[in-house]
């Protein structure tokens, strides 16, 4: 059985009429930059997250980038953050001149360990970037309780959970400011590059727009710094059309991790959900011992997996003015090692499910 990391192309053929019309639509229109589309989708997404406001941007990147130009994080402040993410969540504290300052995660559900962050916190802390690791929320409530505690924002990178529910409240409704990502391969994606701020502070609202368009509240007057960051009229037709469906999408994905759960819990360990949340399952992420071993067994019958991620953020070469070391954030390092991503997918047959299940099984008898 040949098995995808991810359709697609399927997932298009279910909707081509749909999407179809809606990019004709746009191009009949001539309107491609912030046009009426993108304002629909804005609208949608905000209630869709129980936020006040939505905003599009060009990529997740840009709206973590636009997240901290917005509570005006710079020179000589520092952010709280995880180092089991990708390089885009540390990357853009240091490209604006703020210290990414790393804290260990809970080893059950790979996010930010709550408890540690108290004790990372100096003069210089301003904001705390939890990330909603696989399509599972970050443990907020104490998150929250902390940065207000401390007179800190919170930003949370939610690229990956879009969907997900924390003691039902979606995520994204309680941090200050939360970032999407709707890169092809999210729950909720585009056909290109393609991101999302969303926050219900009016003041941040004010704030967010001028940001991504160069810093112009009025064309041609620039009151700060911005950058150039829109969602494109034709992605936000896209994704109105496939917001719809996201729901009905992310139960296929809780379906298929209950089978794999189901047929996989004796001989790796299988991803824990916290009771309170409702997971999205961005990705279906084991633990497994001699995890390169069982990553070439499956390759060799044919079944993809990914590894999310294999060097933890302290240690990349890019962020070594840091001066983080082995062994200074264990949980970290050790999940780096351990960890695999199966094939999940709405459209994944419960037999792919299966074949694969099987496959993991066999190597471990």
């Amino acid at each position: 059985m040949k098995i995808a990391v991810l359709d697609l192309v399927g997932e298009y053929n279910q909707l081509k009429d749909e999407i179809n019309h809606a990019v004709q639509r746009v191009l009949e229109s001539g309107r491609f930059i912030l046009s009426e589309d993108v304002v629909s989708f804005e609208k949608s997404l905000a209630q869709y997250t129980q936020c006040g406001f939505a905003f599009g941007v060009a990529s997740g990147t840009d709206a973590l980038s636009v997240a901290l130009m917005a509570l005006d994080i710079g020179p000589r402040d520092e952010v709280i953050t995880t180092p089991f993410t990708f390089f885009a969540t540390p990357e853009v504290i240091a490209l604006c001149g703020a210290t990414p300052v790393f804290v260990d995660i809970d080893p059950r559900t790979f996010n930010i360990d709550p408890t540690r962050i108290e004790d990372a916190l100096t003069e210089h802390s301003k904001a705390i970037m939890p990330v909603d690791l696989y399509g599972q929320s970050c443990d907020m409530e104490p998150i929250m309780h902390i940065a207000r505690t401390h007179g800190l924002k919170v930003i949370e990178d939610a690229a990956q959970a879009l969907g997900a529910e924390h003691k039902d409240k979606k995520v994204c409704s309680l941090a200050d400011i939360a970032c999407l990502s709707f890169y092809p391969t999210k729950n909720l994606s585009c056909y290109g590059d393609g991101g999302a701020l969303t926050t219900s502070d009016e003041e941040l609202a004010k704030e967010i727009p001028p940001l991504r368009l160069h810093g112009a509240r009025d064309k041609y007057h620039h009151e700060k710094l911005g950058r150039n960051s829109r969602l494109d009229a034709i992605q936000a037709a896209i994704l109105s059309v496939k917001l719809k469906y996201l729901d009905t999408w992310n139960s296929r994905r809780i379906e298929i991790a209950a089978r794999y759960d189901e047929r996989l819990a004796e001989c790796v360990t299988i991803p824990h959900r916290e009771t309170y949340n409702k997971h999205a399952y961005h990705q279906y992420t084991i633990r497994a011992e001699r995890r390169d071993e069982l990553r070439q067994y499956l390759a060799e019958k044919g079944i993809p997996t990914t590894i999310y991620y294999p060097v933890p953020m302290h240690l990349q070469p890019a962020l070594g003015y840091l001066r983080y070391k082995e062994d200074d954030l264990p949980e970290a390092e050790k999940a780096a090692k351990e960890v695999l991503s199966l094939p999940i997918y709405p459209q994944m047959s419960d037999d792919a499910v299966d074949y694969i299940a099987e496959a993991v099984r066999e190597f471990y008898k």
